[in-house]
């Protein structure tokens, strides 16, 4: 009896899954798959699971479509490699298959956002690949006072006017940045299936921010079970040494974790969990300006002067001899020293998806991120540091009434804890000397003198901020599909708790006029926090928003896109009443015209 036989020819497989923006799958979806070298095409309709696999596909790139009733149509662009298998998800959005949107965005996929070659694996650096964002560089990151995340500008706007959001729930931090750890960096990239930059002309459902928006989505399980496990390392064995190295600085870093998917019961619910650490350790020089012998004997450029013995005890405790060369007229000297910034980091997420019927989905996702970081002060006396912990929980539920309108239902919880001006013992025991301290209780004060590298304190004397930041938000959208019209309509709130705490100079800050005033102890100025005076803050505030969107197809080539948003925010109090508001109507405005040799107060 005849029967088919398939030669052993290099070809590669395409699956994957297509879910509406809520996350619930989309049943008998139909895709196109189109080599854009020889224009064939393969179409083939989705599974009951929301899941599509063709196979005996020939290497090349191809552009897939994925279109369903009541939906947006996607599409993606996909390199099939000989005797391989490649992955393409789908997330549609609700509305009119034939509707435009006159929103700038870009689009990266799961494939996409696996496979780029991202230094230290964050996330949030494809948002620099979009045309219109770039990284500010003005603009200072990763130490905690105004957050830890890649701070970006979007077709021209502040880095502080841009809202991120994972899984439909905003993510900016207390100073209303970008999510990132104590590294910097925002770790989870294999647990990424979409990730969306909203770059100008917004529809009316974003809010909150004027600046860009910058979305993601996280990957959920499927019938087949997939995974991966890996490891990424860096040294410095390869590195070159710079200028003010004296030897060169020691660098590793590992990245490792693994991630896996699967169902939990077939065709109905599904898991995916992330796991990702990070240890790194990275050599840091540091180049200082330190008096000089000459100067610690009282012999100046501008003279000679008697140095206090109580300053002298001081100097030598904390500011290290100059081992490179002297500067100037020779009063302060260059020392060079290299230390290890230790870091080590870990992610991880899980998400469970459950569909209880045709039309009702419900999904769950949380996640966890736990970084540190400790590196030598500027005169490597002690070890300073800062932490980062957050939290996001969310869960959604998608019901739809009919193929042409959908509901979703978002609830998020984010939450993020941080601590800045951490101090540690070090290299010298003098910076534990309460004997060397100015305020009591307290050890060394800061020091700035002009021309020498500042002294920040002994320990527990530097400035210090506590950050408790949780967000609580809720949103329900409306997608319903008549005729031409593509209607969105929803509303939204987010009930904010800033807890804080900001201790400036506890331990004191001397300022010197000059290197001969330090010496002989003539501070031009003493600044210190009153001990009774430092309380935490509790700020709350509520933002509510609720919109109307209408992509109206006019005409076949033409589409209207209408829509109005209105927001508020009410005004910001504190838990314990330690905050004022001083309401219009007991201004009093004085202004005062010049009027010949006299003023006019009117």
């Amino acid at each position: 009896m005849p029967f088919l036989v398939f030669s052993q020819v290099a070809a590669g497989t395409l699956s994957g899954t297509v879910v509406s923006e809520s996350g619930s799958r989309i049943l008998n979806a139909h895709l196109s798959i189109r080599n854009t070298g020889n224009g064939k095409t393969v179409f083939t309709n989705g599974k009951e699971d929301g899941s599509y696999s063709v196979s005996n596909l020939a290497p090349g790139d191809y552009e897939v479509t994925a279109t369903a009733s009541g939906f947006v149509a996607a599409r993606a662009s996909v390199t099939i490699r000989a005797a391989a298998d490649q992955v393409a998800n789908f997330v549609l959005h609700a509305g009119n298959e034939q509707a435009a949107s006159s929103t700038v965005s870009g689009v990266v996929n799961s494939q996409n956002v696996q496979e780029l070659p991202l230094n230290g694996r964050s996330a949030s650096d494809l948002a620099a690949l979009e045309p219109g964002v770039a990284t500010a560089r003005t603009q200072s990151s990763g130490q905690g006072k105004y957050g830890f995340g890649t701070q970006m500008t979007i077709s021209g706007g502040r880095p502080r006017q841009n809202d991120a959001r994972l899984d439909g729930i905003s993510v900016n931090d207390y100073a209303n940045g970008s999510p990132g750890s104590a590294l910097g960096v925002n770790l989870g990239v294999d647990a990424v299936e979409q990730f969306t930059v909203l770059t100008s002309n917004y529809p009316a459902q974003v809010g909150r921010s004027s600046g860009g928006v910058v979305g993601a989505s996280t990957r959920g399980g499927r019938n087949s079970f997939h995974g991966d496990v890996f490891e990424f390392l860096r040294n410095s064995a390869l590195d070159a040494r710079n200028f003010f190295d004296t030897t060169k600085p020691l660098f590793r870093r590992n990245q490792f974790g693994a991630s896996a998917g699967g169902p939990i019961w077939k065709n109905r619910s599904y898991i995916f969990g992330d796991y990702e650490g990070l240890r790194q350790s990275l050599g840091v020089t540091q180049v200082d300006t330190v008096p000089s012998a000459a100067a610690r004997a009282g012999n100046l450029s501008s003279g000679s002067v008697a140095a206090d013995p109580a300053v002298l005890r001081f100097v030598n405790a904390f500011f290290p001899l100059p081992n490179g060369n002297l500067l100037g007229s020779g009063d302060t000297g260059i020392y060079t020293f290299s230390g290890q910034q230790v870091t080590p980091e870990n992610y991880f997420t899980t998400r469970i998806d459950h569909r209880f019927s045709e039309g009702d989905a419900l999904s769950g996702t949380y996640m966890f991120d736990c970084g540190t970081v400790r590196q030598p002060d500027e005169l490597n006396n002690k070890l300073t540091g800062y932490d980062s912990r957050r939290q996001f929980f969310t869960v959604s539920e998608a019901h739809t009434f009919s193929p042409r309108m959908l509901n979703s239902f978002r609830l998020g919880i984010y939450r993020v804890v941080a601590t800045t001006g951490l101090t540690f013992a070090g290299r010298s025991q003098s910076a534990g000397d309460p004997s060397f301290g100015t305020v009591p209780g307290h050890n060394a004060a800061e020091v700035t003198v002009p021309g020498v590298t500042a002294f920040t304190g002994g320990l527990g004397t530097i400035t210090e901020f506590h950050f408790h930041w949780t967000s609580i938000q809720a949103y329900d959208d409306i997608s319903w599909v008549r005729g031409n019209h593509a209607l969105k309509f929803g509303l939204g709130i987010e009930r904010i708790r800033d807890n804080k705490l900001g201790v400036s100079t506890p331990g004191g800050d001397f300022l010197f006029n000059s290197i001969s005033d330090f010496l002989t102890n003539k501070p031009f100025s003493l600044a210190a926090a009153l001990p009774s005076a430092v309380s935490p803050r509790g700020f709350r505030q509520t933002i509510v928003g609720a919109y109307f969107q209408d992509d109206w197809r006019w005409r076949p080539n033409l589409t209207i896109n209408l829509g109005l948003r209105y927001e508020m925010a009410t005004v910001m109090t504190e838990v314990h009443g330690k905050l004022t508001v001083l309401p219009p109507s007991t201004l009093t405005f004085i202004t005062w015209v010049p009027c010949g040799k006299h003023c006019v107060r009117q």
